[in-house]
């Protein structure tokens, strides 16, 4: 664990060193909220990623290498190749390519990074500044699954381990808009949501810029962030919420059409990034 003065430091630091189109030392006047962390009093810098070295670290990241259609009906395939997941410019880049001129199922390639066995967390607070990626048929994420999924190495199968989604972008509907969900099982062990609650820029997409994408979590709220501002919150204290006070561990990915994405056309244009200049996790100074 790093101290809690290691937390201002990283914040601070980011002030100068933040990754752009080009360079992380240039910086985007419109979006440049750095992090919500002050009072190193209450929170304690436990775990990032600042992707300040030359290659993926797999110490954090796991490549799922998955097929089209996997998930959600997606037209993608998820490969650990690193034309689709790379560091550039002290950024992660998640890269979706069209392999094609048609645009149809098991025409494209991504990326879906996670934690999982590596990294895992019950409660606290988790960032990350992304640029996002635009336009039909396009969806990009940061979230959340619990440990303990079957997918991973676990005994417990979707939805019963829990889902905390901190965004997701459909672009297919609004590129600058953002969504909120959590996945569960209800008291009749059928999957269940929050439902999907939107944050939505008051000016331009969220392609324009980075934005600081965040929860707080503890035994009784999750609540959401955008650039330091909270937009939702709920309890998680009822016996059918009982997966999120278990440990989760975190997912960055970018998916293209299928079920819920909408179909990209003509109109889309390849490659997509999805931009990440760093991943943060803290949690409560227990020292103090």
């Amino acid at each position: 664990m790093k101290n809690a003065s290691y937390a201002l430091v990283i914040s601070i630091a980011s002030l100068v060193l933040s990754c752009a189109d080009g360079s992380k030392a240039s910086f985007k006047s419109s979006g440049n909220f750095i992090s919500q962390v002050t009072d190193t009093d209450q929170w304690k810098l436990v775990w990032s990623d600042e992707f300040v070295i030359d290659s993926i670290n797999t110490k954090n990241w796991n490549y799922q290498v998955l097929p089209a259609g996997q998930f959600n009906g997606e037209w993608q395939s998820y490969t650990s190749s690193s034309s689709n997941a790379y560091i550039e410019n002290e950024c992660l880049v998640i890269e979706a390519v069209h392999e094609s001129e048609t645009h149809g199922f098991n025409q494209y390639t991504s990326a879906r990074l996670n934690t999982a066995n590596k990294q895992s967390w019950q409660y606290g607070k988790i960032e990350a500044r992304i640029k996002l990626p635009k336009g039909k048929g396009i969806w990009p994420a940061f979230w959340m699954l619990g440990a303990n999924i079957n997918e991973n190495g676990g005994d417990t199968p979707w939805p019963f381990c829990g889902e905390i989604d901190i965004l997701e972008l459909y672009g297919t509907k609004n590129d600058a808009v953002v969504e909120a969900n959590l996945h569960y099982a209800d008291q009749n062990d059928s999957h269940t949501m929050m439902g999907a609650v939107p944050y939505k820029l008051k000016e331009g997409i969220f392609a324009d810029n980075f934005h600081v994408f965040g929860l707080e979590w503890d035994k009784n709220n999750i609540s959401w962030f955008v650039d330091g501002k909270k937009y939702t919150s709920t309890s998680i204290t009822s016996e059918e919420r009982s997966e999120f006070h278990n440990e989760f561990f975190i997912l960055l990915n970018l998916a293209v059409g299928g079920n819920y994405a909408g179909r990209p056309d003509e109109t889309t244009s390849f490659p997509q990034k999805m931009l990440v200049d760093w991943v943060r996790v803290y949690q409560k100074n227990i020292d103090n």
